[in-house]
């Protein structure tokens, strides 16, 4: 695949419905591209990537235009590893000073025509910017004070002050466009409501007390890394002017309903600033279906309505036009499946009919903005490795893709056009462009230091046949001093979700093993988005077959490479993919080694200790005593064939796939003699913190270089772990 640098764009008709299907002799050139690439040496003139480089690369989020299309605020983000001087000034402002890494965020502020950007606030504490109407100041919420709160910044002077005082911090905060009301998500106990203090004091007793137990009644008690304890997420109206907190969502819902992710786009104001829209899930057994609906509410109070109740599959992400007519939302159209396809639909608030935007189109709709007219919606969606950018017409239901072959992770729409957006490649981190009529350029250059230090490796795409005759595209990147003559050890990774797909972005796994001299292969089997959501549901009810046939064929793809070395060839895998590892080592002895991170080893008891029993009531068709398929595709049912050495990594506070799956794991390894190693992050969950990801880089690096002979890990991961190396 060529890397472009010029911005191609496309006017298209966007029916994606066979984009994923590729013809067999398409496929056949995607390799020979590959191939051809390999016939020359690449002395790149940098230093290898190591694994002190993982925490380098600066990243641009929160982007907003100002009203006047000609600014852009954005927040920055930077980590670097604590030096005696950091912990002295840690020390002297209080914080701890036995932390390995520094983070902070600052937010930014630069013209859109280019030119040096301009740092608004030196906190480190500062994030998701807000123009106001007028553009003369910017809200954001800080950490400054210990809790998360919203600020207002005078961005002619520079002067900022705190707008909200709430006792548990704020989450996901949105001014209205009147800029008389805060609303935020804070998670409450629904008798103390509003009453930020009341609320901090009840969470102390609880928290500090003698006894330290939890209570269920119900199902869904636990999410993520946390227990519920009988707090339950709430939308609170903050009042300016009366410097009053109301709670707008009270009960015993959660309002909205849990994200991993954030809330930003789980409820939004109405134009008039007299409504708030929100998502919840106010159904019973809500662990066992994914029927969240949209609901309105007036900033006085009252009632919600529920507008979706006729679907009983997800509704979310609701979004007034800029006139107010009509809220556009994400639907999907089956009941408890959480990968459905996920469309674009509009609720018409004066006649209360609903209609989908989307149905021809056969891609998951991701975040979405109006135009400023309300003729248009633009929208991100995952398509064959990337995120391009599209444009709908919201009368002719025409949808356009603007900006393809882009990896965009953000957008902005200027009323006249120019779009501003960020976006990163396998070997360059993300930045901030602006495209207009001129073309795209790059506005930020935060990591242009680390990019001229270090060779980021870029990706090549290639294709295979797959199960069901189906393509399958993987990507490849090549070692540092790439040298064709040689030969090279591979990882392959698997990707979890399992409905998600890599991309053409950066990531550090795509550099840090390439920096210790292996190639890397990242595949999108069966189950993967962005090919079309029958390739994406082809994967439930199949979890062992399809995405299988789909690896060994990429793997059997990667064995003929001229410069591959077929008998050093590892695999590792997050979470499904983790599962994968684990459902490869009683299917194959082709892989040298496996590592396998957050994965499923038993999902007959895996059924039982997960938190959204929707997943798997679904992808295995019902429970363990009514579906073969736990013990199908169960990885413990095939002990028998063991026999490659494994990593192992989990999280204690992993509540979506339990650390007992891992340790099970290990015991049953352990007990049959295979050459096992297991981590056990005490305070990470699904996603461990920056630092512990430190010690999942060299773990690797020390379990690869065992039995695949790539370059050794820089530090002992025991050592690490008793932190007592020296970094």
């Amino acid at each position: 695949m060529t890397l472009k640098n010029i911005l191609p764009l496309l006017i298209l008709a966007a029916n994606c419905g066979a984009a994923w299907a590729q013809t067999a002799a398409n496929a056949d050139a995607a390799n020979e591209i590959a191939d051809a690439a390999a016939t020359t040496a690449e002395i790149s003139g940098k230093r290898a990537f190591a694994v002190t480089d993982v925490v380098r690369p600066q990243s641009v989020s929160g982007i907003a235009l100002s009203p006047n299309g000609h600014e852009i605020a954005f927040a920055k983000s930077q980590t670097t590893f604590m030096t005696d001087a950091l912990r002295q000034q840690a020390e002297a402002d209080g914080q701890p000073t036995t932390r390995l890494l520094k983070s902070a965020t600052d937010l930014y502020v630069m013209p859109l025509e280019g030119g040096e950007p301009k740092q608004l606030t030196h906190d480190g504490a500062s994030f998701a910017p807000a123009w106001s109407s007028d553009g003369t100041h910017i809200y954001y919420t800080s950490y400054a004070s210990g809790k998360a709160q919203v600020h207002r910044l005078n961005t002619a002077t520079g002067a900022a002050e705190q707008i909200t005082d709430f006792a548990l911090g704020v989450s996901a905060a949105k001014v209205s466009p009147n800029e008389r009301y805060v609303a935020f998500v804070a998670k409450v106990y629904p008798e103390a409501g509003a009453d930020g203090e009341a609320n901090a004091a009840l969470l102390e007793r609880k928290t500090s007390g003698p006894i330290q137990a939890h209570v269920a009644d119900q199902l869904l008690y636990r999410h993520w890394t946390e227990y519920d304890d009988g707090r339950f997420n709430h939308i609170i109206l903050f009042d300016t002017r009366t410097k009053q907190y109301a709670d707008l969502t009270p009960g015993a819902w959660h309002s909205p309903t849990f994200s991993p992710g954030g809330y930003d786009d789980a409820f939004a104001f109405s134009p008039d600033s007299r409504e708030v829209c929100f998502v919840s899930n106010r159904t019973v057994h809500q662990e066992a279906n994914t029927n969240a609906d949209l609901w309105t509410v007036s900033v006085d109070g009252g009632e919600p309505k529920n507008i979706t109740d006729a679907n009983d599959a997800w509704d979310g992400s609701p979004l007034y036009s800029p006139d107010g007519r009509y809220i556009a939302y994400r639907r999907q159209a089956v009941e408890s499946y959480e990968s459905d396809c996920f469309r674009l639909a509009l609720y018409d608030r004066k006649n209360g009919t609903h209609a989908v935007l989307t149905e021809d189109f056969d891609n998951w709709v991701a975040s979405f903005q109006w135009s400023a007219d309300g003729k248009s919606i633009y929208f991100l969606a995952p398509e064959r490795g990337y995120q391009p950018l599209f444009r709908l017409s919201v009368k002719t239901k025409r949808t356009e893709k603007i900006v393809g072959d882009r990896a965009i992770s953000a957008f902005e729409a200027a009323k006249n056009g120019t779009l501003a957006y960020t976006y990163s490649q396998t070997g360059k981190p993300s930045a901030l462009y602006v495209a207009d009529k001129t073309g795209e350029r790059q506005l930020t250059h935060f990591n242009d230091a680390f990019e001229a230090e270090v060779d980021l490796r870029p990706a090549e795409s290639a294709w295979v046949r797959g199960a069901d005759g189906d393509s399958v595209e993987y990507f490849i990147v090549k070692p540092h001093n790439f040298n064709p003559a040689e030969k090279y050890p591979v990882v392959i990774n698997v990707h979890g979700g399992p409905q998600m797909q890599w991309m053409d972005s950066y990531r550090a796994d795509w550099q840090v093993y390439p920096g210790a001299g292996y190639v890397v292969v990242y595949p999108n089997p069966h189950g993967s988005t962005g090919y079309g959501q029958a390739f994406c549901r082809a994967i439930s009810e199949n979890w062992g077959t399809r995405p299988y046939e789909d690896v060994m064929r990429v793997t059997d793809a990667v064995e003929q490479l001229p410069y591959v070395d077929k008998d050093r060839i590892g695999a590792m895998g997050w979470s499904y993919g983790g599962y994968f590892m684990n459902w490869l080592q009683g299917q194959t002895k082709r892989y040298k080694c496996l590592a396998s991170m957050m994965g499923l080893y038993d999902l007959p008891s895996m059924w039982g200790t997960t938190e959204e029993l929707w997943f798997p009531n679904f992808e295995l068709h019902g429970q363990p005593w009514n579906s073969d398929l736990y013990k199908r595709f169960s990885p413990s049912q095939y002990t028998q064939n063991f026999a490659t050495p494994t990593l192992i990594i989990t999280g204690e506070r992993d509540y979506r796939v339990s650390y007992n799956q891992s340790l099970a794991y290990f015991t049953t390894l352990q007990t049959l003699g295979i050459p096992s190693r297991l981590i056990v992050f005490s305070n990470d969950g699904h996603w461990p913190s920056s630092t512990s990801m430190l010690v999942y880089y060299n773990a690797h690096l020390e379990w690869f270089h065992t039995y695949l002979d790539g370059e050794p890990a820089p530090w002992n991961t025991e050592k690490m772990v008793q932190n007592t190396q020296e970094y």
